[in-house]
């Protein structure tokens, strides 16, 4: 129902719209389902390589692999969802579809069934992440698109605070404080991450709504072509980014160049072992890390919507190239400590910015497209990095690699380039006017 126009004149002010209740149930259903992973995200690697014994490259492969499959989907979800001009069922869909793959890690016991597992997992990522951003966009106001898109971040990872806390409850309980972690603590892990995982699909699919073929924020997306009636500019899905505009492109390539260097977190967490953390500890870093990224997330996006977009977010990649340097010559946890809180404040910025940065460079009709384009781009060079990271680090095929502070010297130097290049590239990314 559309709302009356609020008075105007010298002696008035327009109030600022409620954010639209879309946004609190995706952001209610992204902490649900960031409980449920987040426990089992952060000592998979552990698992792998404390329980399994698998070498550093086996890590980058598995986590490349699990999102670089998920990419092509991403890109696919996100063409269906505006060609069919629905964007809730394939978000639930895709979120169910991550629930489902979990039980299956009380069965595993090799590296290649965790990776097929991280594979179902990613999958559900990949059917959800475009509709879900392109709802968030189409149920938003364009002068209010970095709060919507940096509270749901903010919800997203204090789920990750809670499910962090969890885990480290029931590594306790189970094996204390050791340096390794078990088998018995993972497969309790698992457990544990079954309900939150559930009980997410549930809140998206009792809570949200499609805003209909013109959208409450009155966006057209009921524009039909010629040959067969479905939303002009979204008759296929490709990987090309004809169509969507330079700027958007720009944005793209530059993207692809910073997710080269931004190999899995998993890295991070060897890394955090290899400098002497036990796996409770290792746990409470990242617990302070996700309290950093929550607290940063929404002021970072409230401050996209007063600055230009691409200020923040080359901001962001400059403090993560600081960080990853950081990393390559830590000696101590202390060092650790204070980089994983710094790296929460980039994540942060990051997020919001980034997302809202993608709605304004492209038209409303291909929103879906573009979320999925973005996410496939970045998704496809996942797999690249964390392989190249894991080979960095150890070596392959007898070659003993560089160690590991080189995969975060890597990442440091392709960083400053990204973020050089964003800002010669992308057109403003200020907040257009009221669509």
């Amino acid at each position: 129902m559309n709302k009356p126009p609020a008075p105007s004149g010298p002696g008035s002010a327009s109030p600022k719209p409620r954010l639209h209740r879309n946004v609190w149930a995706a952001s209610g259903t992204s902490f649900l389902t960031d409980v449920s992973s987040e426990m089992l995200l952060n000592v998979l690697p552990l698992f792998l390589s404390n329980v399994l014994g698998v070498r550093i490259w086996a890590v980058g492969v598995v986590e490349g692999l699990a999102d670089a499959s998920a990419s092509i989907l991403k890109l696919y979800s996100g063409w269906l969802s505006d060609r069919l001009q629905t964007r809730k069922w394939p978000a639930v869909a895709g979120y169910a579809i991550s629930a489902l793959a979990k039980p299956f890690y009380l069965l595993a016991a090799t590296w290649g069934a965790i990776a097929a597992i991280r594979v179902g997992d990613r999958v559900g990522k990949g059917v959800r992440t475009a509709p879900r951003d392109a709802l968030l966009a189409d149920s938003t106001p364009p002068e209010r698109r970095g709060l919507a898109f940096g509270l749901h971040r903010a919800a997203d990872t204090a789920g990750a605070v809670v499910g962090i806390a969890v885990s480290i409850w029931v590594v306790q309980q189970v094996q204390g404080g050791g340096a390794l972690l078990e088998a018995g603590t993972f497969r309790n892990l698992v457990l544990w991450s079954l309900v939150p995982a559930f009980l997410g699909v549930v809140v998206l699919a009792v809570g949200a709504r499609d805003v209909g073929a013109k959208g409450e924020a009155g966006e057209a997306r009921d524009a039909r072509d010629d040959q067969g009636g479905s939303p002009a500019g979204v008759s296929r899905p490709r990987l090309g980014l004809r169509g969507l505009g330079r700027g958007f492109a720009a944005f793209v390539v530059c993207s692809v160049i910073f997710e080269l260097g931004n190999s899995a977190d998993a890295f991070l967490v060897l890394r955090a072992q290899e400098r002497g953390l036990s796996v409770v500890g290792i746990l409470w870093l990242l617990l302070a890390f996700n309290v950093v990224y929550t607290l940063v997330s929404t002021p970072a996006g409230a401050l996209a919507d007063r600055i230009p977009r691409k200020r923040v977010v080359a901001a962001a990649w400059g403090l993560y190239a600081l960080v990853y340097l950081g990393f390559a010559l830590a000696d101590t946890v202390v060092h650790v400590t204070v980089l994983y809180l710094l790296y929460g404040c980039y994540h942060g910025l990051a997020a919001g910015a980034a997302k809202a940065l993608v709605a304004d460079l492209v038209p409303a009709v291909r929103r879906g497209t573009a979320y999925g384009g973005y996410a496939a781009a970045i998704g496809l060079a996942t797999l690249p990095a964390s392989v190249l990271a894991g080979v960095l680090w150890e070596g392959l095929f007898g070659w003993q690699g560089f160690g590991p502070a080189a995969p975060f010297v890597f990442g440091a130097a392709m960083a400053g380039v990204a973020a050089v290049l964003l800002l010669a590239t992308v057109p403003g990314g200020r907040v257009a006017p009221a669509e």
